[in-house]
C-alpha cells in the first residue's frame, strides 16, 4: 500500500477499509500520523484554538459486580458482605451538593452489576436524584449495564432505556466497550456484554436519539489488528445514527492500568509508552472521522502526555473527575483541579473552556 495515497484518503474524509487503517496504524512515522489527525481536528472542531474541559463526579452506585471483570480492583462479589455497599440517597446528597459548590453540573453514574438491582432500583434512585437536583444531569450506566437490568428485569433493551430516560436519564456513557471483540472480552471480563449487545445498546439509544459515548481500553492481551477493528465497529455505528441524532458525541481510548488486578496476576501488566498512546489517538481521529471529539485520558496518561495529544488529534480534556474510584484502585493515580486543567491546556498551546456533556460551552458561577 501507498502512504501519500492513504494520506489523501484520510485528509479528504473517504472510508478507509480495515487492511488500510492497519497498514497506516503499523507503518505510518507517528509525525506524519499526526498532522494528519491535527488537520482532522480542526476540521471537526468549531474554533480549533479551543480545548474544552468539564466538572463531574464520578459516583458508584454500587461495588456489588458479577461481570467477573479481571482488570478491575474496585468491584466486591455478593456474598463479601463485609466490603459491599450500595449508595444511599443521603450519600448522594452530600455528594451532588459537593459538586454543585465546585461548579460541577454532572453525576457519571457507574457501578457493579449487582444481581439484585432491576429496573425498579434505578427508576427509583433516578427520579429521587433529580426530585432533589433537577439541575444535575444524570450521565449513567452504560451499555452492559442495560444488558444486565434488562436480563434480571426480564424486558428489552429499549424498554430499559425508555424508562432510565423517564426517570431521569441524561445520556448513557460509553463504558464496557474495553476492546469490542468477544474472544478478548471472554478472556477478561467473562461475564460482561458481549460486542454485539454493547453495539445493541448503543444502536438502540441513538435510534431514541439519547446522547452517547464510546470508549476503548488497550494495552493488555488485544493485538493492533484488534484496536483497529474497534475503532471500524464504532465508526460503523455512527454511520447508522439517523441523521440529525446526537450519536457518539465524544470517543474516550484509555490505557489498561492493573496495579494488583487479576489480570496482572497472570502476567499481563501495564507497558504504558506515551508515543503508542499519542499513535492510537491520531488514528482514532482519523478512522472515527464521523465523531466530532475525542478526548485525551489525562487520568491514565498523566498531565505531560495528554498535553501531547491535543497536537494529535485530541480536543478535549475530559473532566477534573471531583470523585473517581476504579480505575484509581489499578493504579491510576493522576489528579487534576480546575485551575490545574485549565493551566495545562493553556501551556499546551489552547484557549480552555469548560463544557456540558453535550459539548456546549458554560460559564462557572
Amino acid at each position: 500500500m501507498n502512504l501519500d495515497k492513504l494520506y489523501l484518503k484520510a485528509i479528504n474524509k473517504e472510508l478507509l477499509n480495515l487492511d488500510e487503517i492497519c497498514f497506516l496504524y503499523d507503518n505510518a512515522p507517528l509525525n506524519e500520523l499526526g498532522i494528519i489527525a491535527d488537520e482532522l481536528r480542526r476540521k471537526a472542531t468549531l474554533d480549533p484554538s479551543v480545548v474544552t474541559w468539564q466538572i463531574d463526579r464520578n459516583v458508584n452506585i454500587t461495588n456489588v459486580c458479577v461481570s467477573g471483570c479481571k482488570f478491575c480492583n474496585f468491584h466486591c462479589k455478593p456474598h463479601q458482605i463485609e466490603r459491599a455497599y450500595v449508595t444511599t440517597l443521603e450519600e448522594y446528597e452530600q455528594k451532588i451538593s459537593e459538586t454543585l459548590e465546585r461548579g460541577g453540573d454532572q453525576l457519571l453514574l457507574q457501578g457493579g452489576m449487582h444481581p439484585k438491582l432491576g429496573i425498579e432500583f434505578y427508576e427509583e434512585l433516578f427520579v429521587a436524584i433529580k426530585k432533589l437536583y433537577p439541575q444535575i444531569k444524570l450521565h449513567a450506566l452504560g451499555a452492559p449495564e442495560v444488558v444486565h437490568i434488562a436480563k434480571i428485569s426480564n424486558i428489552g433493551y429499549e424498554e430499559v432505556l425508555k424508562r432510565l430516560i423517564n426517570a431521569g436519564l441524561d445520556s448513557l456513557p460509553g463504558a464496557g466497550a474495553e476492546i469490542l471483540n468477544d474472544v478478548v472480552r471472554k478472556k477478561i471480563s467473562p461475564n460482561k456484554a458481549t460486542a454485539k449487545q454493547w453495539s445493541e445498546v448503543m444502536r438502540i439509544a441513538h435510534k431514541m436519539n439519547i446522547p452517547t459515548s464510546a470508549t476503548m481500553m488497550y494495552g493488555h492481551i488485544e493485538t493492533s489488528r484488534e484496536r483497529m477493528e474497534h475503532l471500524v465497529t464504532v465508526r460503523d455505528i455512527q454511520a447508522d445514527c439517523p441523521k440529525g441524532n446526537y450519536g457518539f458525541i465524544a470517543f474516550i481510548p484509555w490505557i489498561y492500568r492493573g496495579k494488583g488486578t487479576q489480570l496482572e496476576k497472570q502476567g499481563v501488566v501495564t507497558n504504558f509508552s506515551p508515543l503508542e498512546y499519542l499513535r492510537l489517538i491520531a488514528m482514532s481521529r482519523i478512522v472515527l472521522n464521523n465523531i466530532d471529539n475525542i478526548q485525551a485520558s489525562w487520568l491514565t496518561v498523566g498531565k505531560d502526555c495528554a498535553q501531547l495529544a491535543l497536537h494529535y488529534g485530541a480536543n478535549d480534556l475530559g473532566s477534573i473527575m471531583i470523585e473517581e474510584n476504579v480505575v484509581s484502585a489499578a493504579g491510576a493515580n493522576n489528579t487534576f483541579n480546575a485551575e490545574g486543567i485549565q493551566k495545562a491546556i493553556s501551556n499546551a498551546g489552547f484557549e480552555p473552556k469548560l463544557r456540558d456533556q453535550l459539548y456546549r460551552m458554560r460559564l462557572l458561577d
